[in-house]
């Protein structure tokens, strides 16, 4: 793991263009800035990792608000990979979790090997009991 001292986290969604950006390099499937304009301020809520003024990073949480809730956008641009950064972001998405109602159900929808980060912030694989399903509007 290298030294992360320079890098910090900011508990606040990302910017429109730091979001679009962020997706895109990072690999995720990019959306539109229609459908980021929308999205971004129904956010339950969310961190920018930031490097200098740089956003390098970030994470979300999204939901109804009670019941249910979901880990998304967990990104880090490729240069800045590997080095434990998106321990920051999921330590500080767990931190706010942790204030949701003892009833809520948080999910997540896991790339691997992702999913063994996820497991150490206390998420557990649903299958065979549930799987994920997703449906893309084209």
């Amino acid at each position: 793991m290298t030294d992360n001292s320079a890098y910090r986290i900011e508990p606040r969604v990302p910017a429109i263009d730091d979001y679009m950006r962020l997706r895109l390099e990072s690999g995720l499937t990019p959306f539109s800035r229609e459908a980021a304009e929308k999205g971004l301020p129904n956010s339950i809520f969310g961190v920018c990792l930031m490097l200098g003024d740089e956003t390098i990073g970030m994470g979300r949480v999204i939901g109804d608000g009670g019941c249910f809730f979901q880990v998304t956008d967990i990104a880090i641009l490729p240069a800045h990979q590997g080095g434990g950064l998106a321990k920051l972001i999921m330590a500080a998405l767990s931190d706010f979790i942790a204030t949701l109602p003892k009833t809520a159900y948080v999910s997540l929808i896991a790339d691997v090997p992702a999913n063994r980060l996820y497991a150490q912030f206390g998420f557990d694989e649903t299958a065979p009991r549930s799987v994920g399903m997703a449906r893309r509007v084209i």
